[in-house]
């Protein structure tokens, strides 16, 4: 299963990671550049509550749920001709989403960019492998490709602020379109195109099935996330995991699966499967408390906020960056595992926040926490792809990016539900009519401050165990 290419990338990859780069910061960067322009559209379009969620979720839930369809489309009528596809219909549904004149619209819009975007981000990364068969060469090209990702979401509340201050919200979209077209122009001529030579056709049941699966797990959690644990999401999300295990069960029976789930047989794939979901859910439960930390405590407007938060998405940048080189010469498990112990000190720095600390103390911590688990990410993903036959490259990498939006989902989910019910634990003895106003605000924000330490202690706790299983599961070189 594992390739033996050692064809190493001439200037012509490299130019066409490049390429490869803008679509993916931009993607991410759309996940979240619309937050700051959710009450200007709300004044603007006058969408009921659940039209505001539906504009919000509706993205996410249309992206995760056609990962794995995209993936396997894209090993059957070739990664390129997908990306091609996909950046068009990208870029005309960033015009309709600016152009929106009313919440349905928007909404169609949204969703639209969302399947948009699901067939994007396994072309990237199943491109990536294609073009660099070298491991040590397709380590750094997955490292620059993930710094790219993580400065995306970072950049995405900065740069909607910088748009919202000169010009109505629908601009936060229109980024979108030069990318889209440079991505058109640039394609045919940098990028190669791969598919499998089976080419088989994709099972519409297992299409519905897929779906099926997924949008009911992801729908469940995002409702933990913002309610808390209650009936009706947790049994959306069993029926998802039910209907999951029907989605197996058929892969097993076709002789061409949408999923092809040989690649599990692989030690080193399913390793690090596990390996970025419980990362994610680490990086994402723990980051999801800090614009809350910095604007609630520390008293930050949100563009100040958001440009705090740039810290430690420079430290996803640095480590993703780093350690493909560090894996050139150490055992890319001992890298991961050394990563994961600095993450331990960053999220204990985060534990010991209190109301002195500062702004500059937290986020120095997150920095720092963020730097170590970046190594898990990019080695991780780098071993999913490298695990996999060429002719399943979409596959893989689609796997690689359903696993990770599953971890940022239920590390929101998960750690977020314990935050809150701490934070809630906290304020319930102090919120009598006779305490004054003053103090229920102090006692609010200490409450807050031990719901983060409390989160990036259980955050360290996963550092530990993936530090451990690191160093004694991931002793395999990427890709070998």
């Amino acid at each position: 299963m594992v390739r033996s290419e050692t064809v190493r990338a001439t200037r012509r990859e490299w130019i066409g990671l490049a390429v490869l780069a803008l679509p993916t910061l931009l993607l991410s960067l759309d996940v979240s550049v619309l937050f700051l322009a959710l009450p200007h559209l709300g004044a603007d379009l006058a969408p009921s509550g659940s039209q505001l969620l539906w504009i919000m979720d509706v993205y996410v839930f249309m992206s995760a749920g056609l990962l794995v369809t995209m993936g396997a489309l894209g090993d059957r009528i070739g990664r390129r001709r997908l990306l091609v596809v996909g950046a068009a219909a990208f870029g005309a549904a960033s015009v309709l989403a600016a152009y929106s004149a009313s919440a349905e619209m928007l909404i169609a819009a949204r969703a639209l960019l969302g399947i948009a975007g699901a067939t994007l981000m396994p072309s990237t990364l199943s491109l990536i492998s294609t073009m660099f068969g070298d491991a040590r060469q397709r380590g750094i090209a997955i490292g620059v490709w993930m710094a790219c990702f993580s400065a995306g979401t970072a950049l995405g509340p900065v740069v909607g602020g910088v748009l919202l201050e000169y010009f109505w919200w629908g601009s936060v979209f229109l980024p979108g379109v030069p990318v889209m077209v440079l991505l058109l122009v640039t394609a045919p001529v940098l990028l190669p195109e791969q598919r499998s030579g089976a080419g088989g056709r994709l099972d519409p049941l297992s299409v519905v099935l897929s779906l099926a699966a997924i949008l009911p797990v992801v729908y469940g959690v995002k409702k933990v996330a913002e309610q808390g644990p209650s009936a009706e999401p947790l049994l959306v999300a069993a029926a998802g995991l039910a209907v999951g295990a029907l989605f197996v069960r058929r892969q097993r029976r076709l002789a061409d699966p949408l999923l092809d789930l040989r690649l599990f047989g692989h030690r080193a794939f399913g390793a690090a499967l596990a390996l970025l979901l419980l990362s994610m859910i680490a990086l994402n439960g723990t980051e999801y408390f800090l614009a809350q930390y910095l604007q609630l405590v520390e008293g930050l407007s949100p563009l100040r906020a958001a440009l705090w938060i740039v810290v430690p998405a420079l430290g996803i940048v640095a480590g993703s960056l780093l350690a493909p080189v560090l894996a050139r010469r150490v055992r890319p498990g001992f890298v991961v595992a050394a990563g994961m112990a600095v993450a331990t000190a960053g999220f204990l720095a985060i534990a010991q926040v209190d109301g002195t600390s500062g702004a500059a103390f937290t986020v120095a911590g997150f920095f720092v926490a963020f730097l170590g688990i970046s190594p898990a990410m990019v080695l991780g993903t780098d071993l999913i792809v490298g695990a996999a036959p060429r002719e399943r490259a979409g596959s893989a990498s689609a796997m690689a990016e359903t696993s990770a939006e599953l971890g940022a989902a239920l590390g929101i989910a998960l750690l977020g539900s314990v935050g809150a019910a701490v934070y809630r634990a906290q304020v319930a003895g102090t919120a009598a009519p006779a305490v004054p106003a003053g103090l229920l605000e102090g006692a609010a924000r200490e409450a807050f401050t031990l719901g983060l330490n409390t989160v990036a202690g259980l955050s360290a706790v996963i550092m530990v165990v993936l530090a451990v299983a690191a160093g004694l599961l991931g002793r395999a070189r990427p890709g070998g």
